[in-house]
């Protein structure tokens, strides 16, 4: 694995290039201008993009970036778009500045409503500021223009990202009421969350199923549905809360035929704009990402990052060699900060250990399920479901602490954040592939932009959350 080296050199390299140059300053020099000084003197005539593509790999923090290229490389022989783009020369690099008006640590629907209204709010909120004034989403004001809306995710459509950018709630869980207004300003919604749609699931009862297809949505329910599709306005819902991790589709025959990727929703959604030459805004979002790092999930963390950046790079090869698309790659907040340790003498079992993140075969809370199901919950059958789906079997210790742990007992554990089934969990699967985290929640580092087509330039630097929606709508109506 010598390319794991090379990746941590590289990135060390860059780091070390801007910091030297003046601290913080001389840091973001070295990420968003110049090292793209080219890219941006290529649109000093400053095009206006027909389309905005707005990639979203929430919950991810910088480490993700590096170790999914090493892990992509390793399992699939090849590296990962994103991390082409960045290496290439041509995209424009940034960070985000991803704080709430609440807090130095942002959730996803401040993050996301920052980006929709251009405002901080506190966390938990969508479009709402904090004296409870309703702000006006991105969405809405480019219906008034006539721009047309796509919203994608691997969460239920209704949550807190996607709702950001079309939808106004006091609390974040209202789902039942970001999908109402969903209704007619988003031409085309593809994710989970059927049960905020379905009059039998739904507290109102009401028939929003029923209620899109009378404005000429095509609604659909499974994979082969989504493919078949032809409606330039559609809602497809694919289960009934979040869409299922990869790493657990992926040994699912059953899940594979009824569930989309997220490339193939993506590809859909995208498709429906390229036909004509209306412009649009779309937000796709790797939900998941965010959700495996709250738990600590090695191996779930990484096969979804790379379904998101095979969505980026299914993206990048139906807008290839056009120069009227542009795309913005980033995330909302870092959440729990996955890292890759060195191990052993000299740091040199580190790639050893990197490389047993490809026997996971199933995530944290698949595991956990299994084991909800166990009868007898026996240290036996612990091990075996351990070894069956983390390729490695527990010591006698480790094998005590989990069966305590998901048995409500206490462990003796100084992290008050890892003190729970999946924090635990994650160190021991930590102390066989060398990943460490540092909780279980967000974290307020900047996050990663990558943006490249007309207008890329706009994202380069230190880039505020609550400028990104003056920067869209600049590009687009300005």
């Amino acid at each position: 694995m010598a390319y794991l080296a090379t990746i941590i050199n590289y990135s060390r390299r860059r780091l070390l290039q801007g910091s030297l140059a003046g601290g913080t300053t001389g840091l973001l020099t070295g990420l968003g201008q110049a090292q793209n000084q080219g890219a941006v003197e290529a649109n000093v005539t400053r095009k206006k993009p027909r389309g905005i593509i707005f990639c979203v790999s929430d919950g991810m923090s910088q480490g993700v970036i590096s170790m999914t290229e090493a892990f992509s490389n390793q399992v699939r022989g090849k590296g990962t778009h994103w991390w082409e783009l960045m290496a290439g020369g041509k995209a424009v690099l940034g960070l985000m500045d991803t704080a709430s008006s609440s807090s130095m640590v942002t959730d996803s629907a401040a993050a996301s409503s920052a980006w929709g209204s251009g405002k901080r709010v506190p966390n938990g909120q969508i479009n709402f500021d904090a004296n409870g004034k309703r702000l006006e989403s991105i969405g809405e004001t480019l219906e008034k223009k006539n721009v047309r809306l796509g919203l994608v995710s691997t969460a239920s459509i209704t949550h807190a990202t996607p709702a950001g950018f079309a939808a106004s709630v006091i609390k974040r869980g209202q789902e039942d009421r970001i999908a109402l207004q969903y209704l007619n300003r988003v031409d085309v919604i593809l994710g989970g969350g059927s049960k905020f749609f379905d009059a039998k699931t739904r507290k109102d009862k009401r028939d929003l199923f029923g209620d899109f297809a009378k404005e000429k949505y095509d609604v659909i329910r499974s994979r082969d549905g989504l493919l078949k599709s032809k409606s330039k306005k559609i809602l497809g819902t694919f289960s009934s809360g979040y869409i299922p991790y990869s790493i657990d589709r992926d040994q699912d025959e059953a899940m594979q035929k009824a569930v989309p990727t997220l490339s193939e929703m993506s590809a859909a959604a995208l498709s429906r704009f390229l036909d004509d030459d209306a412009p649009f805004l779309m937000q796709v979002e790797g939900a998941r990402i965010d959700h495996a790092a709250h738990k600590n999930d090695i191996g779930a963390i990484l096969n979804e990052q790379m379904a998101f950046d095979d969505a980026v790079g299914k993206m990048l090869a139906m807008t290839e060699g056009r120069d009227d698309i542009l795309f913005v790659l980033t995330s909302d907040h870092g959440n729990a900060n996955p890292g890759l340790n060195g191990t052993g003498a000299g740091y040199r079992q580190t790639n050893e250990h990197f490389s047993r993140i490809a026997r996971i075969k199933g995530s944290a809370e698949w595991f956990l399920q299994q084991w909800g199901k166990t009868k007898t919950k026996s240290a036996a059958e612990m091990s075996k479901l351990m070894e069956a789906t983390y390729g490695f079997k527990p010591s006698p210790r480790e094998l005590e602490a989990v069966m305590d742990r998901t048995a409500g007992k206490k462990v003796t554990q100084w992290s008050n954040q890892l003190s729970n089934p999946v924090g635990l969990l994650g160190q021991i699967v930590g102390n066989v592939t060398g990943v460490g985290w540092t909780g279980i929640c967000h974290t307020s580092d900047p996050t990663q932009m990558t943006s490249i087509g007309p207008g890329a330039e706009s994202f380069a630097g230190l880039v505020r959350n609550d400028s990104i929606r003056d920067r869209l709508l600049d590009l687009m109506l300005g």
